[in-house]
């Protein structure tokens, strides 16, 4: 076990957004490097390109049972992941968020018994910024990383909110998230005219759009540019964008913005972009940012959460709330191309340098390997 090929379950979920993103990578990375990885998920994650060898997806359907007044989830993941964990002897279960999927794999690990996989917990900030604040579910957080055998966090930021906010006596261990680019089907021309954008200066924004992202001072920044007849702000969407409908009218933007909504093909709209927008509130990662930085766009955004560790000193970053600055800075991206450019290279070698998966997955699998060595 100590140099062969592990088997190793992921529960996770499929959604446009970080922890799922980081999930999906994160297996079809262990795939390649010839571990067996079996996903469980209500739906498939939205970038699990399949069929893949080593990857399996096993779907855990909701149970609707007339006993109860509402669909339950928890329970059928854990049955599904006790049965896989038997028939396929897992290794361990690598679990993305304590609620729902740490707890169902602390169940499925009673119902399996003495031979259960061990299982590793990565937080990527709901557990703790939202759900560990409520006192309904606090209480079973704590229980769900007690009873892991390792707790990751995606940030040092996480880490130490999450140590401030339950009460653990267990280490916690940072491994932040990375990015592995699939190849675009469609150069940076092609989108750009598909999108009719002409000379326009592309602003990306890619976000679940939850409050937290704060899609009202997004807007904002937009509509307080002294360029933004030269803008085009691109939303790639995670949920619907009907709740921010009014604000375009209210602030006359509307011919200013494009919404996709739910696609996997990031990276040809990062190729088609010339900076990235993100006006989130907190950010325990930021794994939009790491992308948009990948591909050496530059990035505005606000100094919040665990965002400086992602963006260290490659690009200025500005106080919570302050759309003025940052309407400022994206001026100053559209009036210079050679600023944009040099800000955009800065930050590609800052993630190439700390958050390629050559970087990350090693820790990852030598974290699986002294877990399992330690049954």
């Amino acid at each position: 076990m100590e140099s062969g090929p592990l088997k190793i379950g992921i529960a996770c979920f499929p959604l446009i957004g970080g922890s799922g993103i980081l999930a999906t990578a994160l297996g079809s990375e262990l795939a390649r490097r010839g571990h067996e990885v079996y996903f469980f998920s209500y739906a498939q994650p939205v970038r699990l390109d399949l069929p893949q060898e080593g990857l399996h997806f096993h779907l855990v359907d909701f149970a609707n049972n007339a006993l109860f007044p509402c669909p339950d989830y928890t329970l059928p993941l854990a049955v599904k992941m006790a049965e896989v964990a038997r028939s396929q002897q897992l290794d361990l279960f690598h679990v993305h968020y304590a609620v729902p999927h740490a707890l169902a794999a602390c169940l499925a690990s009673q119902i399996v018994g003495p031979s259960a996989p061990r299982i590793i917990t990565t937080l990527h900030g709901s557990d703790t910024t939202l759900l560990g604040q409520d006192p309904d579910y606090r209480t079973a957080i704590e229980h769900a990383l007690v009873h892991s055998d390792a707790v990751t966090a995606v940030s040092e930021n996480l880490r130490d909110q999450t140590l401030e906010t339950f009460r653990l006596k267990r280490p916690i261990e940072v491994i932040p998230n990375f990015f592995t680019p699939n190849k675009s089907k469609r150069g940076r021309e092609e989108v750009r005219r598909d999108l009719g954008l002409a000379d326009k200066f592309l602003v990306l924004h890619m976000s679940n759009l939850r409050p937290v992202k704060r899609i009202d001072l997004l807007l904002r920044t937009i509509a307080m540019s002294k360029n933004r007849t030269r803008i085009r702000l691109f939303i790639l969407a995670g949920d619907s964008f009907e709740p921010y409908e009014p604000l375009l009218d209210e602030l006359e933007i509307r011919d200013s913005v494009i919404v996709r909504h739910n696609t996997a093909a990031v990276e040809e709209y990062l190729e088609a972009a010339d900076a990235g927008l993100y006006t989130s509130e907190y950010e325990s990662f930021g794994l939009s940012i790491l992308e948009t930085a990948f591909y050496a766009k530059p990035v505005v955004a606000f100094r919040v959460g665990g965002i400086p560790e992602v963006i260290g000193d490659s690009s200025p970053l500005y106080p919570f709330g302050d759309v003025t600055a940052a309407a400022a800075a994206l001026d100053g991206l559209v009036e210079s191309p050679n600023l944009a450019r040099r800000l955009g290279e800065q930050s590609r070698a800052r993630v190439l340098e700390r958050f390629s998966a050559d970087r990350v997955v090693p820790r990852y699998e030598a974290l699986y390997r002294r877990i399992v060595a330690s049954r």
